[in-house]
């Protein structure tokens, strides 16, 4: 989608510190961190909400759940912990309407969140 800024990240178009990529999935680095390691994991392919999700899509949903425990290795967070949060919708917190996983930890997180 041409004026989705996760799409024109996922293309290259706009920079981000890319942490994971694949030829489905890309994880960057969010630009407002809510803890000190706070990725987005993102499909290549643009799809709005979570709700948007078909069955075709289960693969990519792999992918995607994949690329995030594959940033948690790397980022070193499995010994203490981590959260994954999908939002959807504007009362969930979704600010860009282009699906992605939060990848939040090293920090005690509280719950409940929000």
């Amino acid at each position: 989608m041409a004026d989705c800024i996760f799409c024109k990240i996922a293309a290259g178009d706009i920079p981000a510190e890319v942490v994971y990529e694949d030829d489905d999935v890309v994880a960057f680095r969010d630009i407002n961190p809510q803890a000190p390691t706070h990725v987005q994991v993102i499909p290549r392919r643009h799809i709005e909400r979570v709700t948007d999700l078909r069955p075709a899509d289960d693969a990519l949903m792999a992918k995607m759940m994949h690329a995030a425990l594959t940033v948690v290795e790397s980022e070193g967070l499995m010994p203490a912990g981590f959260r994954l949060v999908w939002n959807c919708g504007p009362n969930a917190g979704q600010a860009v309407l282009h699906i992605h996983l939060h990848v939040l930890g090293g920090r005690a997180l509280g719950w409940p969140p929000g």
